[in-house]
């Protein structure tokens, strides 16, 4: 019983020291495995330690790509910077910038322009002032001679006054004292008229001085401000291609400069057209007053002659019935 006893007891003792053995072999294996764990951070704390001085070599290898990007980024550079030039100069668009940024060309069909319209407008004001004054005197003396019998005496109603109607009286005189002595009160009718019409001629070219001006500008002026523009916009296209971009903001002011040309074009040649037309109206009328006052010499100068022939035919009637 004792060695049964001792048997069993030798048996738990060696299962009992190979449960042991067992136990102690992971725990072994676990301390030999945890010490590499602490090396390996340190492993990779050396390298990052070690990585400044390799990091110079890799950073010209990543500068080699950026250039490229700047490179392709630059045309975008290049509009950013134009489209805040072009916002900045939008901002200061008048007429005035538009006229000292325009090219040479146009602004000399500008400056032509506008001195066409100031010629425009000097002459109305000189056509107004000169039709207004002859249509008055010329009134004014047609109610002068009205009640006059002769041409000496319409002649001494108007006094030492200038006027076309007192250049149709000394016309009449005139031809009356040269043709003393003829009988033919037609020819001297004829004469008379000739010389009455050669005097409407030169009124009606002096009073239309300027008419012909202003129809020129009135024509042309459209078209001279057409061919700024055309020039303009030219140059615009030559801008564009230039700064390689089709922008509105970079290309507008380079229009509107052209365009202003039309514009002017447009501001002479409308008042011209339209002071044009009103002066050939006003020219017209006045035109008819010269007509009546040449009638009114032609009808003094008939009754003169009347006058010369009855009183030429009674004096030996009278003669005869007093013997």
């Amino acid at each position: 019983m004792k060695n049964m006893s001792l048997s069993r007891v030798t048996t738990f003792a060696m299962i009992s020291a190979l449960a042991m053995l067992l136990l102690a072999t992971p725990l072994s294996a676990q301390q030999n495995a945890t010490p590499p764990t602490p090396s390996a951070p340190a492993a990779q704390q050396a390298p990052a330690v070690s990585q400044p001085p390799a990091a110079p070599p890799q950073q010209p290898a990543a500068a080699a790509p950026a250039a490229p990007l700047d490179a392709a980024a630059t045309p975008a550079d290049r509009e950013g910077k134009l489209l805040k030039a072009a916002t900045a100069e939008l901002k200061e668009l008048s007429p005035w910038s538009m006229f000292k940024s325009a090219d040479v060309v146009v602004k000399a069909v500008m400056i032509g322009l506008a001195f066409a319209s100031l010629v425009t407008w000097t002459i109305f004001i000189a056509k107004m002032i000169e039709l207004t004054v002859v249509q008055r005197k010329v009134r004014s003396t047609l109610a002068k001679i009205a009640d006059a019998r002769s041409l000496a005496e319409a002649q001494f109603a108007l006094g030492a006054k200038g006027s076309v109607l007192a250049s149709f009286l000394a016309a009449a005189m005139r031809e009356a004292r040269l043709s003393a002595g003829i009988s033919s009160d037609a020819g001297i009718k004829e004469r008379a008229a000739s010389s009455f019409s050669e005097i409407v001629r030169a009124e009606a070219r002096r009073i239309r001085l300027g008419m012909g001006l202003l129809a020129t500008i009135g024509a042309t002026s459209p078209f001279v401000g057409l061919f700024g523009t055309v020039w303009g916009i030219m140059n615009s296209f030559i801008g564009i291609s230039k700064s390689q971009t089709t922008n509105l903001a970079v290309v507008a002011p380079g229009i509107a400069e052209a365009l202003l040309a039309t514009a002017i074009g447009l501001v002479a040649a409308i008042p011209a057209v339209i002071i044009y037309n009103h002066f050939s109206r006003v020219t017209k009328g006045y035109m008819e007053l010269v007509s009546r006052a040449s009638g009114a010499a032609g009808r003094l100068l008939s009754r003169d002659l009347d006058r010369t022939h009855v009183s030429s035919h009674g004096g030996p009637h009278s003669r005869a019935a007093a013997e």
